[in-house]
């Protein structure tokens, strides 16, 4: 599978919430931001053109807060997968105190970019993703 994949950037004010610390929606939103980068980063346009990705289901782990101006690294990596989804890991750490903000998982489905029915993860994929 592919390595991991980094992003740093950092926390502004259009991410907080009424409480001063990025809103748990934002979080999602990174998720797939990242995502999107790092399948962007190597799969070919002609295999982007056939196929795209939706997520099933998100799992987050908040384990501390992160606040305006924090800066961030983000990471994610792909995991286990069955005919149709890909399980993909994700971490934001602070990089000030090496905190750990969040541990989270999605489960992605594979659809076919013309009709958007899902698409079995054949060997064209995993080559790819591998």
């Amino acid at each position: 599978m592919k390595n991991t994949f980094e992003y740093e950037f950092t926390v502004l004010p259009e991410h907080l919430d009424a409480l001063q610390h990025v809103n748990n929606v934002v979080y999602v939103q990174w998720m797939q931001d990242i995502a999107t980068k790092h399948w962007n980063s190597f799969v070919p346009a002609e295999l982007n053109e056939k196929i795209l990705w939706v997520a099933r289901r998100h799992e987050i782990d908040y384990l501390s807060q992160s606040f305006l101006h924090d800066a961030l690294l983000m990471k994610t990596w792909t995991g286990a997968y069955s005919a149709v989804s890909w399980d993909r890991h994700y971490e934001i750490i602070r990089k000030s105190d090496n905190k750990k903000i969040i541990a989270a998982k999605s489960v992605w489905v594979l659809l076919d970019r013309k009709s958007f029915k899902p698409r079995r993860i054949d060997e064209e994929v995993l080559n790819v993703l591998r």
